[in-house]
């Protein structure tokens, strides 16, 4: 064993121990530790040249205390991050909620689930946010009354709180001033407040918001919610009896679809909840007459709702008894062949384009067919419809009565975006949860404080037949092309 002295750059290592009865590596790896040379950089001058790994020392001739020169470059030093592994629990609650790809749940205040389950279903349509953020700027309009404007500005808070929180948020101050304005959700039994229907409560708060956010003032969108979920529809009526005939117009915020032995697929139900029959008094008769009202739709809105007619009042019982027959409904709507003629000429441009983008897509040629689908549920891939929390600008009516954001046309075929589910046998009683599509494309199940991811194909599973969940309402959002 002898000691030696190192010299590399300005640096010099006193008393270095080489033991000579192990290789000239061995040598090289203390140097590493020294230096953070690797050995393979390391360059050695000793008698004859440089140093090799596997030289022998007793035939270089190195002398106790002798100075040896080297000459490498060192590894880069890794330095320490400036920051620490940071654990989701510890990041700002926004930030948790980015990470966690949802919003949060929401408590049940005893019999609140059909509240919920629409809260959460409408807190996902983004430009519904942004409506409501213009709004509390705007201020209240002396068109709305106080117990209208305390909702919208109910609605707006909570959404807001959803955003921002991962622990369930406790939807209080909202149910009080739901109950306020609508004193049915505060009925009582027994000192318990009562189950209600879930789709009443979708109504009333969409009619409620499109009075309040209708009166603005905005002269950019002076009727977002009409532009968001109202359809447009145009019907004639027809009596056989005496032969008269009229048309009207108006506007509705969902589709029916209407459950009987014939209906198995929501577009049957559609179209059979499209054509009534009315008594009403006819003046060439001079008397009441059956009259036969068809309608079809001439404007779409930016998300479509539809709500499937299982509850009727059942007299015996003096309560809603519910249909459970079972039907199935798609992830892709295509309503073409229920709008006007007027309505599907506009549309038949931009759903070319559409079925060509497609076709590129799936390696085809641009297609040359009709507009028209011979399947009325087509299956398309993901398209500009799909859901996002991006706050998309608001919507505008165009005077042709297809909605449009002034930079996107609509081609009558829509994504599913959020199911809202009953489970039991009366609207009164059993249990509402949401669906709902997030921006990642993942679904949550949004069981009151408990959301649960879902997988996609289990979505169109809740269609009825049983006691198990199925669904109540579903919304459609547009798919839609830039102009």
């Amino acid at each position: 064993m002898i000691t030696v002295s190192v010299k590399w750059q300005k640096e010099l290592f006193q008393a270095v121990e080489i033991d000579t009865s192990q290789p000239a590596y061995v040598f090289k790896c203390q140097l590493y530790d020294l230096t953070g040379v690797p050995p393979e950089r390391q360059k050695i001058m000793v008698k004859g040249g440089l140093l090799k790994d596997d030289a022998d020392w007793s035939t270089l001739g190195v002398k106790q205390g002798q100075k040896l020169m080297m000459m490498g470059t060192a590894d880069e030093i890794i330095k320490a991050p400036e920051k620490g592994p940071v654990f989701m629990e510890d990041l700002p609650e926004e930030e948790q909620v980015v990470a966690l790809g949802h919003s949060a749940g929401l408590f049940n205040l005893g019999n609140t689930c059909y509240m919920n389950s629409t809260v959460q279903c409408l807190h996902s349509v983004p430009e519904l946010k942004s409506a409501l953020i213009q709004y509390s700027h705007s201020g209240r309009s002396n068109d709305v009354d106080q117990t209208s404007h305390m909702l919208t500005i109910a609605t707006r808070d909570l959404f807001n709180e959803l955003d921002k929180s991962v622990k369930p948020v406790a939807p209080m101050q909202f149910w009080m001033v739901l109950r306020k304005k609508y004193p049915q959700f505060g009925q009582l039994h027994n000192g318990v407040f009562m189950q209600q229907d879930a789709e009443e409560c979708w109504t009333q708060l969409l009619y409620t918001l499109s009075q309040s956010l209708s009166s603005t003032g905005s002269s950019e969108n002076p009727d977002t919610m009409k532009a968001l979920f109202g359809i447009e529809l145009v019907s004639r009526v027809h009596c056989q009896e005496s032969g008269e005939e009229s048309s009207e117009t108006e506007s509705v915020y969902s589709l029916k679809c209407h459950i009987s032995q014939e209906v198995n697929h929501l577009h049957e139900g559609l179209k059979h909840a499209l054509k009534s029959e009315l008594e009403k008094a006819s003046p060439s008769l001079g008397r009441s007459a059956i009259y036969l009202k068809e309608s079809r739709i001439n404007g779409l809105p930016r998300y479509l709702t539809v709500q499937f007619v299982r509850f009727f009042w059942k007299r015996e019982s003096n309560q809603k008894a519910k249909i459970l027959r079972k039907v199935d409904y798609p992830l892709e709507l295509d309503i073409y062949d229920l709008c006007s003629d007027d309505l599907r000429k506009k549309l038949e441009a931009p759903r070319k384009i559409l079925r060509d983008e497609e076709g590129k897509k799936l390696g085809l040629k641009a297609s040359e067919k009709s507009s028209g689908s011979k399947d009325n549920d087509v299956k398309m891939s993901d398209a500009e419809g799909s859901s996002n929390r991006s706050g998309e600008p608001s919507i505008a009516t165009s005077e042709e009565g297809v909605p449009s954001d002034s930079g996107t046309q609509m081609t009558g075929i829509y994504d599913l975006v959020a199911v809202l589910t009953h489970k039991g046998r009366s609207a009164d009683s059993g249990h509402y949860v949401a669906w709902v599509k997030q921006e990642s494309g993942k679904w949550i199940e949004f069981d009151d404080d408990n959301p649960i991811a879902q997988r996609e194909e289990d979505i169109t599973k809740l269609s009825g037949g049983g006691d198990w969940h199925m669904a109540y309402i579903c919304m459609y959002k547009a798919r839609v092309l830039p102009k």
